[in-house]
């Protein structure tokens, strides 16, 4: 922070930078009226440069009484209408802060960054010039984007256990004003509150995918809504007939990612992976690799994939451990609106083009 130290009637005031352009302005705005003129013959400044931490722990007076001066003055400093014009002047220099909001001027030239070009929200993460709250508008953005090329259809996210379907849906939901539903509580709903383990405990596996086909039937019919679906969900073509109503999303996320999350809390709410033992990154990434093996193939239909590792690379992050599911969010949005502009163009006869 800049100071300037000004030595004025015998006494010295402390100025910041900001309110110094302040009284400058209103001084010629004075001075262009005719109101006021200034001898700057004996005004003597010099500067003095300080440290943040210094100048945050010590308070000015953002404006000072001149009356309470005495003594000789050095200059002359004449006014016209004087009383009146020296509280004009006094209350404005009131306004002025010592020290603007940083904060605000970020918020507020990223702001006007992301509503210059539709790709802006991918050339600013990878550029690293945007925190947490900037992320935030620029996902707000991309749904905003998004919305006129949905036109009121739903969103279905498709992949493996663990990969985040729920937390990025709800997220994916909120920004878009949509309704938000996960297959698997639904589920449970029309099973008494019987949890999905319990469910393939006592009904077994194929009485469950039944249920699962139940609820995305019922959701098809909906609009405006996201959808988190089971992970193995796309293994009947059935489902596929149902989600194609709206926009698939497959959240494609590295085995070993998964393994590590899912070992990390516990393997009680995955039926496929709580019967064995041993290590449980082991267990779970065997069992996983496995899984893929069976459903990998059919996560490829969905309209619009996310791959974590890509956004990684993007973004220049060592593991997609460090993604957050903002910014999963944000490639979610962009890929299915490449999806959609894409098929708007098949779309459009020859003879309108």
């Amino acid at each position: 922070m800049i100071f300037y130290m000004f030595l004025f009637r015998k006494s010295l005031i402390l100025i910041s930078l900001p309110l110094l352009n302040f009284i400058c302005i209103i001084i010629l705005f004075i001075e262009s009226s005719n109101f006021l003129t200034w001898d700057f013959e004996y005004f003597v400044i010099s500067v003095l440069h300080m440290e943040g931490a210094i100048a945050q722990r010590v308070q000015y007076p953002t404006w000072v009484d001149c009356r309470k001066f005495e003594g000789k003055p050095l200059g002359s400093l004449r006014y016209s209408q004087r009383v009146k014009e020296e509280k004009r002047f006094r209350g404005l220099v009131a306004l002025a802060h010592l020290q603007p909001d940083r904060r605000y001027d970020q918020r507020r030239s990223v702001s006007s960054e992301v509503s210059c070009s539709d790709n802006n929200s991918s050339v600013l993460l990878e550029a690293g010039r945007v925190h947490p709250f900037d992320k935030d508008l620029i996902l707000k953005r991309k749904a905003e984007e998004v919305i006129p090329y949905l036109n009121g259809r739903s969103m279905y996210l498709v992949g493996m256990m663990g990969s985040g379907k729920t937390t990025v849906g709800k997220l994916m939901s909120k920004v878009l004003g949509y309704s938000f539903f996960d297959c698997d509580t639904l589920i449970e709903q029309a099973m008494n509150g019987a949890s999905v383990a319990e469910i393939f405990e006592h009904h077994g596996e194929s009485f469950f995918r039944g249920k699962e086909t139940d609820a995305l039937k019922k959701l098809s019919s909906m609009y405006h809504v996201v959808v988190s679906t089971g992970g193995g969900a796309v293994i009947r073509p059935i489902n596929w007939k149902y989600m194609n109503k709206g926009v698939s999303i497959w959240l494609d996320v590295p085995l070993e990612a998964l393994a590590h999350r899912i070992a990390a809390v516990g393997t009680d709410s995955r039926p496929l992976l709580h019967d064995e033992s041993g290590d449980a990154y082991t267990v779970a990434f065997k069992r996983l690799s496995t899984i893929w093996d069976e459903r990998g193939e059919a996560y490829t239909n969905a309209n619009a994939r996310v791959s974590l590792e890509n956004i990684a690379v993007k973004l220049g992050y060592k593991d997609v451990s460090d993604l957050t599911p903002t910014e999963i969010a944000i490639e979610a949005f962009e890929q299915v609106q490449s999806f959609l502009e894409k098929e708007e163009t098949v779309e459009i006869p020859d003879g309108d083009l």
